[in-house]
C-alpha cells in the first residue's frame, strides 16, 4: 500500500503535487494544449489521458487476476447517463472556452498564470452554485437513463474483461492514428509564445 495511506489528506496532497509537477513539465499547464485538442491540431492531451485509462484498466484487471486485489475492492458508482451527458457537455464547454481543466488550471495557477487563476475562481463559483441549487429537480434529471443492471461496461453488456480491455486497446491505437492524421493535416499545435503574439 502507499506509505501514507493512513493519512488520506497527506497522501492526496503528495500525489497531487507529483501529478502537477508531471503536468507542468509535459507542457500541459499551458492552455494552448487543451485548446489545441478542441481545434484538432494537438492530440497530446487525449493521447496521454486515454493511455493512462487503458494502462490503469489493464493494471487493475491484472492485480485482480493474480490475487493482489479483491474484485470488490474498488467502489464503482452506478452510471448516470443523463448526468454524464449534461455534465460532460458543460465541462467540455468550460474546457474549450477557458483552455484549462480543473487539474491543469491548478498547475497553471501555481506557475503564476493569471488566466488560470481566473479559471480556478470560476470553478469554485460554479461548484458552489451547483451545490446551492442542488435539489429534487437536479436529482430527477440525473436519474434519467440510469444503468441499473451493472456498474461497468463489462457488467452492463456482459462482455468479458479481457475482451473489453482488447476493445479499449484497439480504440487507443485508433486514437493515436486519427490524432496523428489530424496533426499532419493541421497547422500544428500553437505554442504559448504564438498564443501571446496572436493576442497582441
Amino acid at each position: 500500500m502507499f506509505p501514507l495511506h493512513e493519512s488520506g489528506m497527506v497522501s492526496g496532497l503528495v500525489c497531487g503535487v507529483l501529478f502537477g509537477f508531471v503536468l507542468e513539465n509535459a507542457g500541459f499547464g499551458s492552455p494552448s494544449k487543451l485548446t489545441g485538442q478542441f481545434r484538432l491540431t494537438d492530440w497530446s492531451v487525449f493521447k496521454v489521458m486515454f493511455t493512462a485509462i487503458v494502462l490503469a484498466a489493464v493494471g487493475l484487471w491484472g492485480m485482480r487476476v493474480v490475487g493482489l486485489m479483491a474484485p470488490d475492492t474498488l467502489f464503482v458508482p452506478q452510471a448516470l447517463v443523463m448526468a454524464s451527458a449534461v455534465g460532460g457537455a458543460l465541462i467540455g464547454a468550460g474546457f474549450a472556452i477557458g483552455g484549462y481543466c480543473p487539474g491543469t488550471s491548478m498547475v497553471g495557477m501555481s506557475s503564476g498564470r493569471l488566466d488560470a487563476l481566473v479559471f480556478v475562481v470560476g470553478l469554485f463559483i460554479g461548484t458552489t452554485a451547483f451545490a446551492g441549487f442542488y435539489g429534487d429537480a437536479i436529482r430527477s434529471m440525473m436519474a434519467i437513463g440510469e444503468m441499473i443492471d451493472g456498474d461497468t461496461f463489462a457488467d452492463v453488456y456482459g462482455i468479458a474483461d479481457p475482451i473489453m480491455l482488447g476493445i479499449m486497446a484497439a480504440c487507443l491505437v485508433g486514437i493515436f492514428y486519427l490524432g496523428s492524421w489530424f496533426e499532419r493535416r493541421g497547422p500544428g499545435p500553437v505554442t504559448a509564445e504564438q498564443a501571446v503574439a496572436g493576442a497582441e
